[in-house]
């Protein structure tokens, strides 16, 4: 039996990690230049001339950074203000601000340096986050009466810097503090510190200061208090508050399309808005300036928004807990496991396991016994599921009852697993009404308990995460496909691992078309 780490060990370990990472980001030569490019647009001045010439010669000595920053001034956010094509940079500069160019060039240096990392995805939801979070910061500082104000766009873009590189520099150790967020039972700060042995903040704090950053921007990356927030008394204090507000908007922008009146939001208000003197009025109004400029900012780039987690994808008819509980998240990492079990390279798993069932059925001799008896395997073994079964609609009894099954305990399970052709609307009629695809990552909620039949409850009370992919062909009914856990399932089940997921489904239901 393997045998747990030491306290001792376990500081060690996270000495090492923090180590590493920082000689990573650094040592690097590209990173090296990064932070230098980095503190030379930051060290240019807003009050002269000199200052403006000086971004300008900045921009155009990049093509693409000359190109995004006309492309963004030609967005319908900011062209209709001149009415007339912006074609030179000093334009650009005249019409969206020094400042905003100068932020804006900021964002898309760490654009540029990081956006083609292995881990793209990880890497782009922190990305995002940070040109947002200095959007809020932007807005902010147009309603402050403090003397440089201005650089609130800076410091909240650079909140998110630990988070960023860590994904793109130690992508294991970013899923790790993810599943250890996503528990509910850590904050972010404690979960970075537990695995990195320093917070996100601390380590955006090192890898500013070490890249000569000025140290009033580099002081106000630090955490601020739990809780509710009193007024700042100084212009560092403000700063401070700002960079935490604009990085939390920036959270909550980026999982909801409608955050104003959401728990989240009036928590927000509750924790920030004496502080910083905003009312519901004024922060539902930033949060359709910065949607909006945050669009403008990605069309710049050519990128398109993610979907919120809030944002219907169809009209299916679904219960909004069924909507709300299905996961979406980032991409695996290569190895081991999560804490609900799923291996961290399920993606190559199910690549594996869709291209044998491809050539299975390619070669033409292929039963559907064992079309479908290879698509349970792969989606039990590649998920890391407790039991996984399929189960098909019995003509003469008029039920769905489970055919065969994977797992713990299966003979059992599979027995059991039996429920009428017609009853009332719970989960499994649900899914197969609507041919809809369920993969709950969280099956303890009082309202999604409630849609589970009487007959699952008994017969598999421990599961805290399942999957449920019906088999419906026009509209018949065939049956279905359900895979479990015993864990909570935090990491979710990201769009590529979702593509196969669905792949494998429709090799089974191809073999069962006549």
């Amino acid at each position: 039996m393997p045998v747990a780490p030491s306290a001792s060990q376990h500081a060690a370990d996270t000495r090492r990690v923090r180590a590493s990472l920082l000689q990573k980001v650094c040592g690097e030569d590209d990173m090296f230049a990064l932070g230098t490019s980095i503190a030379r647009v930051v060290q240019m001045a807003s009050s002269e001339d000199q200052g403006t010439h000086d971004l300008a010669y900045y921009v155009l000595s990049d093509v693409a950074l000359t190109q995004r920053i006309l492309r963004l001034s030609n967005t319908a956010t900011y062209r209709t203000a001149s009415g007339t094509m912006v074609t030179t940079i000093s334009r650009a500069i005249s019409l969206l601000g020094f400042d905003n160019v100068k932020s804006t060039a900021l964002g898309l240096l760490l654009v540029d340096a990081l956006s083609n990392n292995a881990h793209a995805q990880s890497v782009r939801v922190e990305l995002e986050n940070a040109l947002c979070a200095s959007l809020v910061g932007r807005e902010m500082a147009r309603h402050s009466s403090y003397s440089g104000a201005e650089e609130a766009s800076i410091t909240a873009l650079f909140k998110n810097l630990g988070p960023l590189l860590v994904a793109s520099h130690e992508h294991a150790r970013y899923r790790e503090i993810q599943v250890l967020f996503g528990s509910g039972k850590h904050s972010l700060g404690q979960a970075s510190q537990m695995i990195l042995g320093c917070s996100y903040d601390a380590l955006s704090e090192a890898v500013m200061a070490e890249w000569k950053i000025p140290e009033q921007i580099v002081r106000s990356l630090g955490p601020v208090p739990a809780g509710v927030q009193k007024v700042p008394g100084s212009r560092a204090e403000w700063m401070k508050l700002v960079a935490s507000f604009s990085a939390e908007v920036a959270q909550l922008l980026g999982r909801s399309a409608n955050p104003a009146g959401t728990p989240d939001g009036r928590a927000l208000l509750a924790r920030y808005g004496v502080a910083l003197n905003i009312d519901a009025e004024r922060m539902e109004d930033m949060f359709n300036v910065v949607q909006d400029e945050m669009g403008s900012l990605l069309q710049s780039m050519n990128l398109q928004q993610r979907p919120k987690v809030d944002e219907p994808v169809d009209a299916s008819g679904l219960p909004n807990v069924l909507l709300l509980a299905t996961m979406d998240a980032g991409e695996a990492a290569e190895e081991m496991f999560y804490p609900s079990g799923k291996p961290y390279n399920a993606r190559e798993l199910l690549l594996a396991g869709v291209q044998d069932v491809t050539q299975m059925r390619a070669l033409g001799d292929a039963k559907l016994n064992d079309v479908i008896l290879a698509v349970l395997e792969t989606l039990y073994s590649s998920m890391g599921f407790r039991f996984a079964t399929v189960c098909l609609k019995d003509p003469r009894s008029g039920q769905f009852r489970a055919r065969v099954a994977f797992g713990d305990d299966k003979q059992a399970r599979q027995a059991g697993f039996v429920f009428p052709a017609t009853g009332p609307r719970d989960l499994f009629y649900l899914s197969m009404d609507n041919d809809a695809d369920l993969m709950i990552a969280d099956a303890t909620g009082a309202k999604l308990r409630d849609l589970l039949p009487m007959w699952h409850r008994n017969l598999l009370p421990d599961a805290r995460s399942f999957i449920v992919l019906p088999l419906v062909l026009g509209r018949v009914q065939l049956g279905l496909f359900y895979a479990d856990r015993i864990e909570l399932a935090p990491e979710g089940v990201p769009p590529d691992e979702i593509s196969l997921i669905k792949a494998l489904k429709q090799q089974v239901l191809n073999a069962l078309t006549p």
